[in-house]
């Protein structure tokens, strides 16, 4: 990993806790795919466990994606992103932490807490990415971008490894994954928690909205209605940003597909390749460490090469590797896939957010970055709702699997076609305006 891009000591303080924003919300992407969806299972066994994960997904989605960009259009309004975000991490971090209480007799619990921390990652993430123009330019922005994402991997798989860690003590004691009301399970989801709280102190902390307030402070009624005008307000003139309404429109789509093989890779190893939980968490542990070198690599890629360039080479790895997901029934040939997946999944994003970054007026951050939330969002209700029903339906995972390339191939059909060069000048030319 290396150094954050930056030209001042103060500047590059700021950088570093951003990006642990990053490391701090990793804990709960990588324990959610593995320890909170195999206790999901064991708490509503059969396809009740599986539709309550991936339907959960899906509405919590669609929830985000309505309420993003009115969270961001009253973050610009009053310049308070870092309030808002902390509401948001303190309910997703905080129901992570309590979902330790969901003992088997409280299933109904866990389904609760399910939701409210999946909603409030979704949330806060939006959020977060907001800050990135304010931290950087055009030059350093790809860099940055990157560092976020591969400090993320670095916290993701230390995190792994620490409850990778509680499990073999655990197991050394005599406590097993099954007895004492999943008591492991149950603390892995306590420290998915409370990492998430203590590793977001620094963004909060450290990092400053830079823009200035543009209208006094309303009530929260009266915040949203002019919220959502203003959300109008860019929906009537998105026109002025065709190159960036374009390019959301693609994002929108394969960015579906990435989420919904993250989340539901899992489902098709434990259905097709037998894995346990342990057999999980010794996967995604190299999955961290390959995505991690991934993304640095990529954002380099990126520097060379070009963003686009390298976004349209990344999403023609995961097409390849959705049509080979097709005859894999081995753990070694899952093993390779997942590896090739891990080396282009944060570059894809990272590259995704660069790019977004690029084209976005530096006075509407907030709002344009919780339009590029939305985009992430609103559609990706669809994938997860799509692969549980077809494997609720059929039975068959690698076809529920391999139905995503759909995402990818679309998707890349509406980036082909974009100018990056033109989407800088649009946003430059609204910011001289």
């Amino acid at each position: 990993m290396s150094a954050p891009p930056t030209s001042t000591p103060s500047n590059r303080r700021q950088i570093v806790a951003w990006a642990m924003y990053e490391w701090a919300s990793g804990a709960y992407a990588v324990l959610s795919i593995t320890v909170l969806e195999s206790y999901i299972k064991d708490l509503f066994p059969g396809n009740p466990g599986l539709l309550l994960y991936t339907y959960g997904q899906g509405i919590t989605m669609m929830v985000a994606a309505i309420l993003s960009p009115i969270l961001g259009a009253m973050a610009d309004a009053r310049a308070n992103k870092r309030l808002w975000l902390a509401g948001t991490t303190a309910i997703g971090a905080g129901a992570s932490a309590l979902m330790f209480f969901a003992t088997p007799d409280r299933g109904w619990l866990l389904a609760v807490l399910f939701i409210a921390a999946n909603l409030g990652l979704q949330l806060s993430l939006g959020l977060f990415n907001a800050f990135l123009p304010e931290l950087s330019d055009d030059e350093t922005m790809g860099r940055v971008s990157a560092f976020g994402y591969s400090l993320g991997y670095t916290g993701s798989f230390v995190a792994l490894l620490l409850v990778l860690g509680v499990f073999f003590l655990g197991g050394q004691m005599g406590f097993s994954l099954e007895a004492n009301g999943y008591l492991l399970k149950r603390v892995g989801l306590l420290i998915m928690g409370l990492w998430w709280g203590l590793f977001s102190l620094p963004i909060l902390i450290g990092v400053r909205d830079k823009a200035l307030p543009r209208s006094q402070p309303l009530r929260p009624i009266a915040a949203a209605r002019q919220a959502l005008g203003e959300v109008r307000h860019t929906l009537v003139h998105i026109r002025t940003f065709r190159t960036l309404s374009l390019f959301l429109l693609g994002f929108l789509i394969f960015n579906d597909g990435i989420a919904t093989v993250v989340t539901q890779a899992s489902v098709f190893a434990q259905d097709v390749i037998h894995m346990t939980t342990n057999d999980l968490l010794v996967l995604i542990l190299l999955i961290q460490f390959v995505a991690l070198v991934g993304a640095f690599a990529v954002g380099r890629l990126a520097e060379r090469f070009g963003q686009k360039n390298t976004l349209m080479a990344c999403l023609a790895v995961w097409v390849a590797a959705l049509i080979a997901s097709f005859w894999v029934e081995t753990r070694p040939q899952f093993w390779a896939l997942a590896v090739a997946v891990a080396l282009v999944l944060g570059g894809t994003q990272s590259v995704s957010r660069t790019m977004m970054g690029l084209m976005t007026p530096k006075q509407h951050t907030a709002e344009f970055f919780g339009f590029f939330n939305l985009s992430s969002k609103a559609a990706s209700m669809f994938g997860p709702v799509f692969f549980g029903t077809i494997m609720a339906r059929t039975g068959k995972a690698h076809l529920a699997l391999a139905s995503l390339l759909l995402f990818f191939i679309v998707g890349w059909l509406f980036i082909l076609p974009i100018d990056l060069a033109r989407g800088q000048r649009e946003a430059r030319a609204e910011n001289a305006g």
